[in-house]
């Protein structure tokens, strides 16, 4: 029997979310701030109710895929929030990336009123969210993952279970977005400097593609912006800025400082500061050759 769902936040992660489950006949309710999201999640066969606390009502599942803590909080916890509404013996999947810190007290202010979490996270932007091959990081008690391991099989074919201690799922997350963010720095960094050096960036990127120098959110992003593709962001400048703050924060609280994640995390809030904060995070590139080209000596100089 598949368990009625209920979907928070039906941006790029969440729709795909939604429209995934209702592939595989899960019964899906959904709530977003925009109403243009919601059509699409009606046009996929999923309901639309009125806010967080119906949804919570109908769901012994509810997905959480807003965009941070203090969201993550008001979907739960505040006016019409879902937690109060929700049957005792239900189940919250937290898919924000926010801090351990975070999810340990949101897990235990839901334990408190009966209900299960789950602490997923997740990874591979909205195309994956939508076939279901994008990545999980799953932490809680065997329980709950046995009761909804069909709906998170069908969500992600890359399912992994980090642990039974929520928090886990967060801190293997923002690990991941860290080493994303210092692999995009680094590779926007390299083909800004080629194209300083006077070779042609695309031709550059084609070699690394094929050699030691390739990562796959650097192939991703970079050969986006070098093809011009300048339409709606599909991840803003902003979220890689948040994870990468919240991953430096939770290192710092370990005693740690990762020195490359460091210059990554400022690349990126420098990228903000120079207004790129809802563009998409390719254009990290941009910020950087403007830099480069900003250096070169005027002629006759």
């Amino acid at each position: 029997m598949k368990l009625d769902v209920g979907v928070v936040g039906i941006g790029q992660m969440g729709l795909g979310m939604a429209l995934r489950l209702r592939d595989g006949g899960w019964p899906v309710v959904v709530r977003d701030l925009l109403p243009e999201r919601e059509a699409l999640a009606v046009e996929g066969g999923a309901s639309v109710v009125a806010d967080p606390a119906a949804a919570g009502a109908t769901s012994q599942l509810l997905i959480v895929a807003v965009v941070d803590a203090a969201q993550t909080e008001a979907v739960l916890f505040g006016a019409d929030g879902a937690a109060a509404a929700m049957r005792p013996g239900s189940t919250v999947m937290l898919c924000p990336t926010i801090g351990p810190a975070d999810v340990e007290r949101l897990a235990a202010r839901l334990e408190g009123m009966g209900l299960g979490c789950i602490d997923a996270p997740m990874s591979g932007g909205p195309a994956r969210a939508r076939d279901g091959s994008m990545s999980l990081m799953v932490a809680c008690q065997d329980a709950l993952f046995e009761r909804h391991q069909a709906a998170l099989q069908q969500l992600s074919t890359r399912l992994f279970r980090v642990g039974r201690r929520c928090g886990d799922g967060a801190r293997t997350k923002l690990v991941n977005n860290l080493l994303a963010a210092a692999n995009l720095a680094a590779a926007s960094e390299a083909l800004a400097l080629a194209e300083h050096l006077g070779l042609d960036p695309q031709r550059t990127l084609a070699v690394i593609e094929q050699s030691s120098g390739q990562s796959w959110i650097g192939t991703d992003r970079l050969s986006r912006v070098l093809a011009g593709d300048t339409g709606e962001p599909r991840a803003r400048m902003a979220l890689l800025t948040k994870d990468s703050a919240l991953a430096m924060a939770m290192a710092a609280e370990a005693g740690v400082v990762p020195a490359v994640g460091d210059r990554a995390a400022a690349l990126f809030r420098a990228a903000c500061d120079a207004g790129l904060t809802d563009e998409d995070d390719s254009r990290l590139f941009s910020l950087l050759l403007a830099q480069n080209r900003a250096r070169r000596p005027h002629p006759g100089a």
